[in-house]
């Protein structure tokens, strides 16, 4: 086996830093500009810790229109109240509700939703408006977009610095060959529904799993709250204070329906409930409805 040449060097003879060489084993940290994603685990995943400004973000998911705001909107609220410009729709298989982005900070007058009747009609819409000035950023639905067609809107974003998410469905049947398919694609991402535990109902969560950004691949899935972290906190005090409720509830019927059974003669009564033709064990007594009422 021939020596190797003196004058070559392996990447483990590099300096750990070097300006301007980024190596594949570490997070990159270019100097390309992020805007924090406002998931704090995402953060911790993502070069330079956010969404890439300037750059396509991929987002594969099941179903079209489950967990784009909760994933985005936190970004989005950030960046229309840094700077101005629109936040462009194209083809949103949901017709965005204004109030409750409103409420989350996102004013309804800044979003511009575009219509289209076909995929190529989209795919223009989308590159037409990351080329306009006055638009901060654009969400495309763009489930039969192919590679090159990517690759424009790649361009496009960089050169107008604007953020770019573009969701696609993935079947859940589909290889995992499919799933890390080459793409033109900065930052690439799967997601997937999650309930968080203590409450499904009341804090939906997402999993994401990162499949590909300019560093080592990333084993572990991410599991995020599915709704802003704000919000999602809100969301479990209310479902806390229901619960806690009920029992309160229930330990004052308990204690009404024990105050009745003193009353009525104790173990009297009990019999008088169990005995053939008294009243069905379902039924309740008149104090306690008046129980269940104060409750109420």
């Amino acid at each position: 086996m021939p020596a190797p040449h003196p004058s070559l060097r392996v990447a483990s003879d590099l300096p750990i830093a070097v300006p301007g060489v980024w190596h594949a084993d570490a997070l990159g940290t270019s100097t390309q500009r992020v805007l924090p994603t406002g998931h704090a685990a995402l953060d911790a995943q993502l070069p330079g810790g956010g969404w890439p400004v300037g750059a396509l973000s991929e987002v594969l998911q099941p179903l079209a229109g489950l967990h784009e705001w909760q994933l985005v909107l936190p970004a989005l609220v950030q960046a229309t109240a840094r700077q101005s410009g629109a936040v462009v729709l194209v083809a949103p298989p949901c017709e965005p509700f204004g109030p409750a982005l409103q409420s989350q900070g996102l004013r309804a007058e800044r979003v511009c939703v575009v219509h289209a009747d076909s995929p190529m009609v989209a795919l223009w819409a989308a590159e037409q408006s990351l080329r306009c000035q006055g638009v901060l950023a654009v969400m495309a639905w763009l489930p039969q977009a192919q590679p090159a067609s990517l690759r424009r809107l790649q361009w496009a974003a960089a050169q107008q610095q604007q953020l770019l998410w573009v969701f696609r469905p993935v079947d859940a049947s589909w290889p995992a060959s499919q799933v890390s398919q080459a793409s033109p694609a900065q930052l690439r991402l799967q997601v997937q529904g999650l309930a968080l535990p203590g409450d499904a109902a009341a804090a939906p969560g997402m999993q994401v799993q990162i499949l590909k950004r300019r560093g080592p691949p990333l084993a572990q899935v991410l599991r995020l709250p599915g709704c802003h972290p704000q919000l999602a906190q809100v969301l479990l005090a209310q479902a806390e204070r229901r619960r806690a409720a009920q029992e309160a509830a229930s330990a004052l019927v308990a204690g009404r329906q024990a105050v009745a059974m003193r009353v009525a003669g104790g173990s009297g009564a009990l019999l008088a409930r169990n005995a053939p033709g008294g009243r069905p064990e379902g039924s309740r007594h008149a104090l306690d409805r008046s129980a269940i009422a104060l409750v109420r």
